[in-house]
C-alpha cells in the first residue's frame, strides 16, 4: 500500500482465492475480508475472499501446504 500511494494509486478492488485443504476458511472469510479492507483502505464491497480445495490433488491436497492468487485494480488517485 506504501508503495502503491506514494506512486499516485489506490486500490478499486481486490480478488483474492485460497487454495486449502485444511483448514476450513468460511468461519474465518468475513474477518479476513473486514482485516483486509482496512488494510488496504477500501470499503468491504471491495474485497472478495473465496477459499477452494483441489480436491485431494497436488501439495494442497496433500495438506502440505496452501496457496493463494491475488488480483488487484488500481486507479491513479
Amino acid at each position: 500500500m506504501t508503495r502503491a500511494t506514494s506512486a499516485g494509486w489506490r486500490v478499486v478492488n481486490v480478488d483474492l482465492v485460497i487454495v486449502a485443504e485444511r483448514p476450513k476458511l468460511a468461519a474465518h472469510r468475513a474477518a479476513m475480508t473486514a482485516l483486509l479492507a482496512a488494510a488496504l483502505r477500501v470499503a468491504g464491497d471491495a474485497v472478495g475472499v473465496k477459499a477452494t480445495t483441489t480436491e485431494g490433488m497436488g501439495f494442497e491436497g496433500r495438506g502440505e501446504g496452501i496457496s493463494a492468487t491475488a488480483v488487484c485494480l488500481l486507479e491513479q488517485a
